[in-house]
């Protein structure tokens, strides 16, 4: 613009030289006219400044009264850079050698950036702050007019920073640096240890470790995962990973480094002294993470060492009192006592142990003839076991052979017993039939008898004595044909029965002989 000015100086004077040369005096008059108007039109073209959408104007005047000391931003018309800014569009009456208008781009942060801010003039800050307060509104802050003036802005180091976006700032007043977001990934939590704010006392009159949001000290309350834009200088963001950790004092593990994971050793009552394989489980709530901060300072390998120191005392604290052999076989006991004696130590600093598990006890060099005596007692054992076993079985087994033999037996008994009384009743059955029959025939001898004596009376003894064998002689087919002779004078009844009987005689031989 000074330039511009310069050539609208030049064409008036050029033409105010060339009218002053003419001998007319309306022509002279008319000439510095001109000379004027051109100059006063590139007086007034050159005030005027352009500022596009993506830029701002930085105002400078070179006149006026000089600042105060230590003041370097005007903001009552003062000499110098102005706390105004020209925003977009046309602006007027900066005059060129009055005013110098800087453009410059506006201030960008990325989206995974974040603006820290550090105000080259104002208030000096407290006593004791390395940073401004926190701005609750900062738009404000961010207007060098109100900052300096009404907002009573500290200078130095904001804890407020610009968030990703496009800003319109006085670059004279405000420094931007850029730099990365901080990002707490899952599974992880960040831990604020704030340098802004005050500095709160506890109950003895001690400075606070562990304080609440906005004071300065470690925040109670940790930052989840999540992206977040904040000033990496006013707050220190410390990851802890809260995922479950495991970490083996192992007889053959490789040391980590800066960690102590070298094998344990312990020493028994009765003089042994063996290396134990161990591994704890553990890990850091997300609600514990400040204290485990204020206790190590996020450093990871001096955690570790706080916990190898714990665990390695605790084990020889209960190994002492302890015999080899019981040591080995007592195994599971040693775990869950180490595990709760271990778990309350490490509460203390905010670490939360989960499991503590032993490995292998000892090694060939160290326990090899403990344990052969041990195998060797455990084989005898085993097999006095087994024979124990073997003659328990036997007892069983002859036991039940008995028990079988008495049910056979019993068996035999109860057969025998249901023999003597089905012959019993067989018996007596018998001899009811017997009964019945002897009776029977009783009752029919009586009947013929009875029959016998009514014929005799009638006929004569002798003649049903004859009927009644004529009767036999029919019912069982005797032949009565003579095959006897007999011999006699052939005279009287006496006669006739010899020959009839020599005739029955006769045929009870024949049957008896027949085959």
């Amino acid at each position: 613009m000074t330039m511009l000015l310069l050539v609208g100086a030049v064409a008036a004077i050029t033409l105010f030289a060339w009218t002053l040369s003419s001998e007319r005096t309306s022509l002279k008059v008319a000439g510095a006219v001109g000379a004027l108007l051109i100059l006063f039109a590139f007086a007034l073209i050159s005030s005027i400044r352009h500022v596009a959408e993506d830029e701002v104007g930085i105002v400078v005047k070179h006149f006026g009264t000089e600042l105060p000391s230590g003041q370097i931003i005007a903001t009552g018309g003062e000499k110098g850079p102005q706390a105004r800014i020209l925003g977009p569009g046309w602006h007027f009456w900066l005059w060129p050698g009055l005013y110098d208008v800087e453009v410059e781009p506006v201030v960008r942060v990325g989206s995974d950036q974040v603006g820290l801010i550090t105000a080259l003039d104002g208030v000096p800050l407290p006593s004791g702050q390395a940073f401004a307060a926190e701005w609750t509104a900062p738009a404000d802050m961010l207007r060098a007019e109100h900052f300096l003036t009404d907002g009573h802005g500290h200078r130095g180091p904001q804890a407020s920073v610009l968030s990703p976006g496009s800003y319109r700032l006085n670059t004279r007043l405000y420094d931007i640096e850029l730099v990365s977001a901080t990002n707490v990934p899952k599974a992880m939590v960040g831990v604020i240890k704030s340098n802004v704010g005050d500095s709160p006392s506890t109950a003895d009159g001690s400075v606070a470790t562990i304080v609440e949001r906005g004071e300065r000290g470690i925040w109670r309350d940790p930052l989840y995962p999540n992206k977040l834009y904040l000033n990496t200088k006013a707050y220190e963001v410390t990851l802890l990973s809260t995922e479950q950790q495991i970490i083996r004092y192992g007889i053959s593990s490789s040391p980590q480094p800066g960690a102590d994971d070298r094998e344990i050793e312990v020493r028994t009552s009765d003089g042994f002294t063996f290396p134990v394989d161990v591994r704890v489980e553990y890990q850091i709530r997300a609600t514990d993470a400040p204290q485990v901060v204020a206790e190590f300072g996020g450093d990871e390998a001096k955690l570790q060492r706080y916990l190898a120191s714990v665990v390695r005392a605790i084990f020889r604290n209960n190994a002492e009192n302890m015999k080899a052999l019981d040591y080995v076989q007592q195994r599971s006991m040693q775990e869950s006592s180490s595990t709760e004696t271990i778990r309350s130590e490490m509460g203390e600093v905010g670490v939360t142990v989960n499991a503590v598990r032993i490995g292998q006890i000892g090694d060939e060099a160290s326990l090899g003839n403990l344990l052969k005596t041990q195998t060797d007692r455990e084989i005898a054992l085993q097999e006095q076991l087994t024979f124990q076993e073997q003659e328990r079985a036997a007892q069983e087994q002859k036991a039940l052979s008995r028990t079988q033999q008495e049910a056979s037996e019993e068996a035999n008994l109860a057969t025998a017993t249901y023999g003597v009384k089905i012959a019993e009743q067989a018996k007596a059955q018998r001899l009811i039939e017997a009964a019945a029959e002897a009776e029977a025939i009783r009752i029919k001898a009586e009947a013929q008898a009875e029959q016998f004596r009514k014929l005799a009376a009638e006929i004569g003894a002798q003649n049903a004595a004859l009927l009644e064998l004529l009767e036999i002689i029919g019912m069982r087919e005797i032949e009565i044909t003579p095959r006897v002779m007999v011999v006699g004078d052939g005279s009287g009844s006496d006669a006739e029965s010899t020959a009839l009987i020599g005739t029955m005689l006769d045929s009870m031989v024949h049957r008896e002989s027949a085959p």
